[in-house]
């Protein structure tokens, strides 16, 4: 039995130092000492041992366990302290290195423009309107007054679809719509992304983005229109802003007009900017025209409105002084930081 103990001790310390990982010892534990391992075969044979040997034999047993659990929990502690001191060599931190910067994002120089000009009219007590992009042809044109083969047209080709469903070439569409309603009366701005069949350059782009304004009641005048305008460019440009309107031509409006609003820059007294002409054109605007209101069912004898529209890209360039379209679309963070 002595011999036996002894070479089990032997064949178990052999395979310890042999071993080279944790479950390699694990392994081990369970092949001499485990429930059915080799030593607990020694302790079930004691019954065949007689009974003055069975202390003797018992001791030698114990002795033997104690010596292999001793050892094995050595190489098990020395192999923790192995992977524990790689583990912290690998994870180790360098605290010359920079800390991490984490960059929060803003908003984009068009969609500071578009709160701003939202901001101004809720003000005023309009309301903000959205509109389909893909659009019948019938609301961006003819029920803005522009008939088939009417030469605007050809001034806002368009991406078609088929051939009466296209991408609007402007929001008034959403005006058709919101008149159509019938619930009246009508303050409201629509702003969103439109198309046309422009080259991409400084200050064109075949996707960009337009604000409308429409407002329908009784005994509206062209005053309510300057006014509420010359109103919009002071809250926006400032305080000394002045306006100019020009006589022009729209569709859907009689009378039309352009709007110029005074060189922020200079203050009117011409610069680089305003191209020493000392104004700058902003927006387009009008009375809307009579036909216009009948084909969207509203009586133009008892009810009259105003309506303009301004590219909110134009209002980016202008205010934050960019000089060219592209840049705010190209995601140049080095230029979006600036916002």
């Amino acid at each position: 039995m002595k011999e036996r103990l002894k070479a089990i001790q032997e064949a178990c310390l052999a395979k310890i130092e042999q071993a080279g990982t944790l479950d390699a010892l694990n392994e081990i534990r369970v092949e001499f000492l485990g429930k059915k391992g080799r030593l607990t075969e020694v302790l079930k044979s004691m019954k065949d041992v007689s009974p003055e040997e069975r202390p003797k034999v018992g001791q030698m047993v114990n002795e033997t366990r104690s010596k292999l659990e001793g050892r094995l929990e050595e190489v098990r502690a020395a192999f923790a302290k192995k992977i524990r001191e790689e583990k912290m060599k690998a994870e180790t931190i360098d605290v010359t290195l920079p800390a991490k910067r984490r960059e929060s994002g803003h908003r984009h120089p068009n969609n500071v423009a578009l709160r701003e000009v939202e901001r101004i009219f809720i003000g005023m007590g309009y309301e903000v309107v959205g509109g389909p992009e893909v659009e019948y042809d019938y609301y961006n044109f003819e029920a803005l007054n522009i008939p088939a083969n009417h030469p605007a047209k050809d001034e806002q080709d368009t991406f078609y679809i088929t051939g009466d469903i296209l991408l609007r070439t402007q929001t008034s569409s959403a005006q058709v719509h919101e008149m159509e309603k019938g619930r009246l009366p009508i303050r409201m701005i629509s702003p969103g992304r439109v198309y046309r069949a422009d080259e991409v350059d400084a200050t064109h782009s075949p996707c960009f983005h337009q604000i409308e304004g429409l407002v329908i009641d009784k005994n509206i005048t062209f005053s309510d229109l300057k006014g509420t305008l010359a109103e919009f460019a002071k809250e926006l440009f400032g305080e000394n802003t002045k306006v100019k309107f020009r006589p022009h031509h729209f569709p859907f409006t009689e009378p039309s007009a352009e709007m110029d609003v005074t060189c922020f820059k200079c203050g009117g007294k011409g610069c680089r900017f305003c191209k020493g002409s000392g104004w700058i054109e902003i927006l387009g605007c009008g009375m809307v025209h009579p036909r216009v209101l009948e084909m969207s069912g509203i009586d133009p004898k008892a009810y009259t409105g105003f309506a303009f529209g301004v590219g909110l890209e134009r209002i980016a360039l202008l205010k934050y002084e960019i000089d060219d379209l592209r840049l705010l679309y190209e995601n140049d963070v080095r230029f979006l930081k600036q916002f």
